[in-house]
């Protein structure tokens, strides 16, 4: 049987998938168009099983809320293309758009729910076979609270929801769903730590977290007294660079002098749990005394938090 172009367009617009698979597809199957999009769908089921054990470390992470219903989603895939090409963006967006419309709860949940005509875990298949990649819903929370805030840090690589426990509170809400994605909290209060993650792994995980904005700090610091972090990182570093003429001696003093200062500084306004962290928009107000500022009554009832590669 012939196969005309327009039968092959036809197929393509079904699918997304190319022109050349779309023709092979329709051949194989004689034209038969539901065949020939199993057929697709069966290509992109052999291609997710080859690719298994990649790594699929890049992704679109995304947050919404309505009212008192919050979702946050990860969709991964193997590479940074891919992950910013605005198709697949549009597609963990229309994930989370009907989970939310339905108010589902659970991944598992989500791969079964119908999508424009078949389930979330099929759809996927068929991204992987019109993509080439490795795809998968890798996260998918809720909160529900009085009223829900999500916030999604630029590039879809972060975000965030958090519940208060009132209405009307917007900047409030907004502000603290950007402090949950920069300062990285692993509880909402010291009572909500889990036991399991107070052991060896949380202690690990915290430093290196507090390891790096301690960092950040320091470099800060230093920038803003005109010298350069790279030339002070080490004492080896130092020697050489003043050596050279690239800093003075006094300036390897100060550089000394503002790493330990700030650094000390630093950690002692660090927290594990969001409501003792100091707020990032006011230094030296914790982030609990900055939500009794608006109400006293005003609670964070719960948060959640996804980052690609964290």
């Amino acid at each position: 049987m012939a196969i005309t172009a327009s039968q092959v367009n036809e197929l393509r617009k079904l699918t997304g998938v190319g022109m050349m698979d779309c023709k092979k597809a329709l051949v194989e199957t004689d034209g038969d168009m539901q065949k020939a999009i199993e057929l697709l769908r069966q290509k992109g089921q052999k291609m997710a099983a080859k690719r298994a054990d990649r790594d699929a470390n890049e992704g679109c992470v995304l947050a919404k809320s309505t009212g008192n219903f919050g979702a946050l989603i990860m969709v991964s895939c193997e590479t940074d293309f891919v992950a910013t090409n605005a198709g697949f963006v549009d597609f963990t967006n229309s994930i989370i758009d009907t989970a939310m419309a339905q108010h589902i709860t659970t991944k598992e949940e989500v791969l079964n729910m119908d999508l424009n005509g078949a389930k979330v875990a099929d759809a996927i298949t068929d991204q992987i076979a019109k993509i080439g990649e490795k795809i998968e819903l890798a996260h998918y929370e809720v909160i529900e609270a009085e009223k829900v805030y999500a916030y999604v840090h630029p590039g879809n690589r972060m975000a965030s929801i958090v519940g208060l426990n009132k209405a009307g509170y917007d900047q409030v809400g907004h502000d603290i769903a950007m402090q949950v994605v920069a300062m990285r909290p692993v509880a909402l209060d010291a009572e909500s730590v889990p036991q399991e993650i107070k052991d060896q792994e949380f202690r690990v995980a915290v430093e290196k977290t507090k390891e790096e904005l301690i960092g950040k700090a320091v470099d800060a610091a230093l920038k803003k007294a005109g010298i350069n972090p790279a030339h002070v990182d080490t004492e080896e570093h130092m020697a050489s660079n003043c050596g050279k003429g690239w800093i003075t001696e006094e300036q390897v003093n100060q550089a000394r002098q503002i790493k330990e200062q700030v650094a000390a500084e630093k950690a002692a306004q660090l927290s594990d749990t969001l409501m003792e962290q100091e707020y990032i928009m006011e230094a030296k107000v914790k982030v609990k005394d900055f939500i009794a500022k608006a109400d006293k009554d005003l609670k964070c009832t719960g948060f959640k938090r996804l980052e690609l590669g964290a």
